[in-house]
């Protein structure tokens, strides 16, 4: 079971490494705002970053924003650094959990799950790059194993939304759930909104280092997750989705490998049916395809290059039509827009044989929630936070390098989601 208890030498329920980056201020607002949802209705949890300047300056905005100048003063300021070893693994051994909110995650995030299992502190990201996520698996299980540490990857809106959709829609499909189509839609209000690039520059060294993905992946040896009832079939490129009335393409995010790291875990451990899944997301009518078109020709031109990822950084506004911004969203364009993921499953009922036939029966859920990037990313990350210091004993037996869907399929993550505004439902 996981060690959750505070104490005299690891006083804080939670730390937020990074608490002053564009991500971490907001994941600052939200445990500030989820205090009483800690252990017995407290939370002990401070900020940590480089600069403890900076860090003041986001409590002051935070005092501001929430209400609570109360503050300004009542959290603890730790002052750490991924380029120093020795701070980091000071900051570890205060902290029954750390939230890193420090990327791109390729870059900065080894040495904070190093010193995390080093010094025996939980973590949480919300890292979307399929590379470093495997890559910690792969490295550090083990360790984190020994030490009953557990370190969960893509705790954000990558990819909480789609790992426990997935799992939600297996608990609530009467029968044999086998396959999963996921249909990613997202509104801005009439600012319209964007995302900051951080997480472009997230995507460009994904993109440049996909050969890596595959080698890292041959080394785990992995057996083929076995397919049980009729083999998913796999969209277009580029297709019109009856499901969503759009155009849509296959999701590039880190969702589909998280969900298939999740379903081999459930499989090996609980010797679960697996579900087969394809994640799609709607990209509007024909004008967005032109622009689309376009700037995917000259991403994937430039991205080969080094001369060209400089461009790709240096101008992120110019090379995605605005839809990534050095400045990110402001707060008005975060209030006015939201996501919604259209589940559609297939399975057997009960008493059908799925290894006899096609699937006869259907279900659709949704996961809908607010701003993706910067408002349901924090409560879906706050929320595996408190998950973990609440429900230690629903977690899975041994620490480890987890994905979301392994760690709390067995917990009450979605009920706590639910009533903070990232809704699952049976449609």
């Amino acid at each position: 079971m996981a060690s959750v208890e505070t104490s005299s030498n690891r006083p804080y329920h939670i730390i937020i490494f990074g608490a002053s980056g564009f991500t971490g201020q907001f994941v600052v607002e939200e445990v500030a705002r989820t205090v009483s949802e800690g252990p017995n209705g407290t939370l002990q949890w401070a900020v940590a970053g480089r600069s403890k300047q900076r860090l003041e300056k986001v409590l002051e905005q935070a005092a501001g924003a929430l209400s609570k100048p109360e503050l300004r003063t009542a959290v603890e300021i730790i002052v750490a650094d991924v380029k120093e070893p020795d701070s980091l693994a000071a900051m570890c051994k205060q902290a029954v959990v750390v939230l890193n909110c420090v990327g791109p995650y390729r870059f900065y995030g080894e040495p904070v799950v190093q010193a995390c299992v080093e010094n025996g502190a939980h973590c949480i990201d919300i890292c979307g790059e399929p590379q470093f996520l495997e890559s910690m698996q792969l490295n550090y299980h083990g360790q984190a194993a020994e030490k009953g540490v557990y370190i969960i990857g893509s705790c954000g809106f990558d990819s909480i939304p789609a790992d426990m959709g997935v799992i939600y829609t297996r608990d609530q499909f009467r029968g044999t759930l086998t396959e999963v189509e996921s249909f990613l839609t997202a509104s801005s209000g009439p600012e319209g909104g964007c995302i900051h690039d951080g997480t472009w520059q997230s995507a460009i060294y994904g993109f440049a280092d996909s050969g890596k993905l595959r080698s890292l992946r041959r080394k785990f040896n992995h057996k083929p997750i076995p397919t049980v009832g009729s083999k998913i079939k796999r969209r277009s490129a580029l297709f019109f989705s009856n499901e969503i009335q759009q155009y849509a393409l296959p999701f590039m995010g880190a969702d589909p490998s998280v969900v298939k790291r999740t379903q081999r875990f459930l499989v090996e451990e609980y010797q679960a049916t697996p579900v087969q899944y394809g994640a799609y997301a709607g990209v509007g009518g024909v004008g967005n395809i032109v622009k689309l078109m376009f700037a995917g020709m000259m991403f994937w031109f430039l991205v080969k290059f080094s001369f060209g990822r400089n461009l790709l950084i240096k101008y992120p506004e110019f090379f995605s039509f605005g839809f990534f911004s050095k400045a990110g969203p402001t707060r008005k364009q975060m209030e006015d827009s939201s996501f919604q993921f259209s589940f559609y499953g297939e399975g057997y009922t009960e008493g059908q044989d799925p290894s006899q036939g096609k699937p006869n029966a259907k279900i659709r859920t949704l996961v809908q929630g607010p701003e993706a990037g910067y408002v349901a990313t924090p409560i879906a990350m706050v929320q595996a936070a408190l998950t973990i210091l609440n429900e230690p004993k629903a977690l899975p037996k041994t620490g480890g390098v987890y994905t979301p869907g392994a760690v709390f399929a067995k917990t009450t993550l979605i009920e706590r989601l639910n009533k903070h505004g990232i809704q699952f439902s049976v449609n």
